[in-house]
């Protein structure tokens, strides 16, 4: 029996060049893109699905339409989500070009890419976040062929001591990515945590997914839909703002 080896070719690359430059761009959404989605969250224990939708009324924009089991957690978590000015904000790694910093380092598998990155601050990290980001391996995996991003993973590779004492004993992060066929924008898709901290006698664990089951991706008026498709005709040419 004869087993494939796959061997990767491993590189240093500016990320403003080539499909690393490009999946960038496609995840620079504008402000004025917005999304109405289905989010489903679950943990062990239970399941919520919400329904958003930045077009109606504020009362109604976040809704629960779907549940089963308890997790206080998990409900504190979608408490959060909903409370936040512009939830489908989520949606959109807007700052990744910012946390992956000038310089990656490739490794090519040939249909797909692996870049490595330190995971720089950004305005959306919090001290908590900036804290975990200096102790975590980044990977991102992206298509070269459509310059397009897939996944991006989070991983503690040791336990470390916390920040205010006991230890970080498990951290990691997933997200997936989807690509609107519409606008060629990249959206997250799927997104799981999974974490343990042990301190004071106690084990503290956080494992959940947010899963987006619909989505409709449009723009918040007419004006910004063409200042958009004028600015990708200028990128493109006539064949993008022809669609």
């Amino acid at each position: 029996m004869s087993f494939g080896l796959i061997v990767a070719v491993s590189f240093q690359l500016a990320a403003n060049s080539g499909p690393v430059d490009a999946a960038l761009s496609a995840t620079e959404t504008p402000d004025t893109f917005r999304a109405a989605f289905t989010i489903r969250l679950q943990s062990a224990n239970a399941m919520r699905e919400f329904h958003f939708d930045p077009r109606l009324e504020p009362e109604d924009r976040w809704t629960l339409t779907s549940w089963r089991g308890e997790d206080d957690d998990l409900d504190e978590a979608a408490s959060a989500w909903g409370s936040e000015a512009a939830p489908d904000g989520r949606l959109f790694p807007d700052d990744l070009r910012l946390s992956i910093g000038q310089q990656v380092e490739v490794d090519d598998f040939g249909t797909a890419w692996r870049v490595a990155f330190r995971h720089r601050p950004s305005f959306n990290d919090s001290e908590l976040d900036m804290w975990i980001a200096d102790r975590v391996d980044a990977r991102a995996w992206l298509d070269p062929e459509t310059g397009r991003f897939l996944r991006l993973d989070y991983k503690l590779p040791r336990p470390v001591r916390g920040p205010e004492g006991g230890r970080l004993t498990k951290f990691a992060q997933t997200y997936l990515l989807e690509t609107d066929p519409a606008w060629g924008l990249s959206f997250i898709s799927s997104y799981t945590i999974s974490f343990e901290a042990k301190g004071g006698f106690r084990t503290i664990r956080r494992d959940y997914s947010a899963t987006v089951t619909e989505v409709e991706f449009f723009f918040s008026s007419p004006d910004a839909q063409q200042v958009f498709e004028a600015k990708q005709h200028r990128i493109t040419g006539p064949s993008f703002a022809g669609r």
